[in-house]
């Protein structure tokens, strides 16, 4: 068997076992690239009447949201602009909750109750991740099948290479005329469009293996010379508790202290320590609808003084390039990385790349079809 032959059998086979999947990965993905713009469209109970004085407390606003979910954790609290509701989030794993409560910045009342895992985006993610399985079966499938995926890329590739030259017009652009049969369309839509599309398909199941799998992540760190822990690792605090009854807390000096610091900032989500020992950490989000700059900051829940992590999630600014390569890969994996137009790029290479398995099952289909055919007739 030859080279070529060889990989044609490899690209057949893989492209058979997976085509299903990644058609379902590739259509939810195109789906999920828009889901910020288009829920923005309906979010009206986020929006308050500022007023001239401060914002409930982070041990207040918390007090309130356990009063309606006693049973779960809370996982994060989002403070806003001076016009934005408070955004506590609760998440727990088993059984999965993942739900949010918005309130009046000032007043406490509660405005709106979001549920995470209902709704059209809900369903989305879920085929997305885990094709609406089970979720430790469903994700160790998609991971596996999208790493696949990059196989069959990458065979694809070799094979659309012609073995002259005067052919490589036919593998860049169609030549349709009125008698041209399907099948030869089928081919070109599949040859054709797959060699356009083959780069940025490659970068979009990239960055989604190394979503998947800790291990990628951990050897691109590595590879692009990062030192640190390829981790999010929260510090302890480095001094005892000091807080005397009646005193305010100092968490709830903390959002006012870091509003001052980073008064452009869009968001800052505080995160409540789970243990006496752990830090407190404040994601500040810096862009709209971009995640990679966020300033992951922490500090003693007892003094508030800062504290450094040895992960490679920190401050932005002492971010080396491998840990800006790790922080934009969500990024890219969406096409948030280039704004508008990157979400556009992504959303019609999501799309593309969802008919690659329909027009490579229909080519095999058709070459069996016809073999069965001709040795019916014989």
């Amino acid at each position: 068997m030859s080279f070529k032959k060889f990989v044609f059998q490899l690209h057949k086979i893989l492209g058979l076992v997976t085509g299903v999947i990644v058609f379902i990965v590739a259509i939810t993905g195109c789906c999920w690239v828009f889901k910020d713009e288009i829920e923005g469209l309906n979010d009206d109970y986020k929006q308050v009447a500022p007023q001239n004085e401060a914002m409930i407390t982070p041990t207040a606003i918390k007090a309130k949201a356990n009063a309606i979910f006693p049973e779960n954790t809370i996982h994060g609290v989002v403070y806003g602009k001076a016009d934005e509701a408070i955004e506590v989030i609760f998440y727990d794993a088993e059984p999965e909750f993942y739900k949010s409560i918005f309130f009046n910045p000032y007043s406490g009342e509660t405005l709106y109750l979001k549920d995470h895992l209902s709704g059209f985006f809900a369903f989305v993610l879920k085929g997305h991740m885990r094709l609406w399985l089970p979720k430790n079966i469903g994700e160790q499938v998609v991971s596996a099948s999208i790493l696949i995926f990059i196989l069959i890329i990458i065979s694809g590739f070799i094979l659309w290479i012609p073995k002259k030259r005067k052919h490589l017009k036919q593998r860049i652009k169609f030549d349709w005329k009125k008698t041209t049969r399907w099948k030869r369309k089928n081919f070109d839509l599949h040859t054709v469009v797959g060699f356009y599309i083959c780069s940025i398909a490659l970068v979009l199941a990239f960055t989604g293996c190394i979503i998947s799998y800790n291990w990628l992540k951990y050897v691109v760190y590595k590879t692009a010379g990062g030192d640190k822990v390829a981790a999010f690792v929260i510090p302890k605090n480095t001094a005892q508790n000091n807080v005397t009854e009646g005193r305010l807390a100092p968490i709830d000096t903390l959002i006012v202290k870091l509003k001052r610091e980073s008064p452009d900032a869009v968001a800052y989500e505080l995160h409540y320590p789970a243990t006496k020992d752990e830090s407190i950490y404040v994601e500040i989000t810096n862009s709209e609808g971009l995640y990679y700059n966020n300033d992951y900051r922490f500090f003693d829940q007892n003094t508030l003084e800062e504290l450094e992590t040895p992960g490679v999630y920190g401050k932005y600014k002492d971010a080396g390039v491998a840990e800006k390569i790790l922080r934009m890969n969500y990024d890219i994996h969406i096409g948030a990385i280039g704004g508008i137009g990157g979400k556009i790029i992504a959303f019609l290479a999501s799309l593309i790349t969802a008919s690659l398995p329909v027009t490579g099952i229909l080519l095999w289909y058709g070459r069996k079809f016809k073999k069965k055919r001709s040795h019916q007739e014989i």
